[in-house]
C-alpha cells in the first residue's frame, strides 16, 4: 500500500493530494442525514485538527448543511489568514434544496455563495453535485450547469471541474464525455459493496482523479454493525448486516479493527487517487490517521473478499 500521506497527482491537474481526504459533510450539522448534530465550536476544533494533520485535502459542498459546512470552513480560513500553502480544498455546486432548481443560473448562485462563505476568490476543485436530480441532456445543454462551470474555469475562478453523484451508470456516462477531470463515488466501493468497480476502471483509464467517499458505508464498517446498523444512510438489510458481522469476526481474529480494514481496502486500490472520510470530532482526525497505518496481514484480504459483497448499486432504483 502506498504510504497514506505521500502526495499523488490529482488527475492531469497540477494539484497534489494525499491519498486520504477529510470530508466535511457532518461538520455542516446534518442530523437528518447522519442522525446527530455537530455544534459550531466542535466543528472548528475538528477543522483545526485537520489542518494540523499530515492530510492536505478536505472536501465539502454547498448542500452540506445548506452552506453551513462551507461557512464553518470559511471561519477557519479567516482565522488562518487564507488557505494554507500546499493545502487542497474541494467543494461542490448544488441544486436549490428548496425548489430543486438545477439550472445554469442556479449553479452560478451556488458557486458565488461558496466563494463568499469560504472567503476565497478562486476554487481549486469544484464538483457538479448529484446530477441524478436532473437529466444528462440538461446538464450538457447550452447555458446549462456544465457550461456555466466551464465559463468560470476560463475566467480562472475554478482550476478543476469534477462530477460527484450516486448512480454508477449515470457517473460513467458523464465520465465518457471527457468534460470532467475528476469523479467522486460514495458508498459504492467498500468491503460490502463493489458496484463502483466499472466506474473506477473507466475513470482511471482516462487519467482522471478518482475519489472514493464513505468507505465505511456511512458508518457500519467504522462503528460496527451492532452499534450502527445502517448502510448508505439507510437501514441495512439482513444480508449486509450478516456480512458485516462476519467481517468483524475475521478482523478480530487478526487483531485488526474493522474500520482499519475498511479504510485500507480503499487506500490500497491503485485506481483511487484519494479516499474521503467524514470526520466529526477533533480526536477522530488522529484516530483516522492511525487506522490508515494500522499493520495489516496480506492474508486478511482474501478472507474478507470471501465473506461476500454486493455488486448492485445500493440506490440503483431510487432516482428512476
Amino acid at each position: 500500500m502506498t504510504p497514506p500521506f505521500a502526495l499523488r497527482a490529482f488527475g492531469s491537474s497540477d494539484l497534489q493530494v494525499t491519498p486520504l481526504c477529510f470530508g466535511c459533510a457532518p461538520l455542516g450539522g446534518m442530523p437528518e442525514t447522519f442522525g446527530y448534530d455537530v455544534p459550531v465550536a466542535r466543528a472548528l476544533e475538528t477543522l483545526r485538527a485537520m489542518v494540523a494533520s499530515p492530510v492536505n485535502y478536505i472536501d465539502t459542498a454547498a448542500s452540506y448543511g445548506d452552506g453551513e459546512s462551507e461557512r464553518r470552513i470559511g471561519l477557519l480560513l479567516r482565522e488562518l489568514g487564507g488557505l494554507p500553502a500546499g493545502f487542497v480544498l474541494a467543494t461542490k455546486v448544488d441544486r436549490d434544496l428548496k425548489t430543486g432548481d438545477f439550472s445554469g443560473e442556479q449553479m452560478k448562485r451556488s458557486l458565488e455563495r461558496s466563494l463568499a462563505l469560504l472567503g476565497l476568490d478562486r476554487l481549486q476543485i469544484v464538483f457538479l453535485h448529484d446530477p441524478e436530480h436532473t437529466t444528462f441532456e440538461h446538464v450538457l445543454s447550452p447555458g446549462g450547469p456544465l457550461e456555466v462551470l466551464q465559463q468560470y474555469q476560463q475566467q480562472g475562478v475554478i482550476d478543476q471541474i469534477g462530477i460527484a453523484g450516486g448512480p454508477i451508470d449515470m457517473l460513467m456516462r458523464y465520465v465518457e464525455t471527457g468534460a470532467f477531470g475528476s469523479v467522486i463515488t460514495h458508498n459504492r466501493y467498500t468491503l460490502l459493496n463493489r458496484s463502483a468497480a466499472p466506474l473506477l476502471d473507466l475513470a482511471a483509464q482516462r487519467g482522471m482523479a478518482v475519489l472514493n467517499a464513505a468507505p465505511y458505508g456511512s458508518g457500519i464498517l467504522a462503528k460496527g454493525p451492532s452499534a450502527y446498523a445502517r448502510y448508505a444512510y439507510q437501514e441495512a438489510d439482513t444480508t449486509t448486516l450478516g456480512r458485516a458481522q462476519y467481517m468483524e469476526q475475521i478482523c478480530a481474529s487478526y487483531k485488526v479493527p474493522l474500520a482499519a480494514a475498511a479504510l485500507q481496502f480503499s487506500l490500497r486500490d491503485p485506481r483511487i487517487t484519494s479516499t474521503i472520510i467524514g470526520i466529526t470530532r477533533p480526536e477522530r482526525v488522529a484516530q483516522t490517521v492511525e487506522l490508515a497505518q494500522h499493520p495489516m496481514s496480506d492474508d486478511l484480504w482474501p478472507l474478507l473478499d470471501a465473506a461476500g459483497y454486493d455488486t448492485v448499486d445500493p440506490e440503483a432504483n431510487r432516482f428512476q
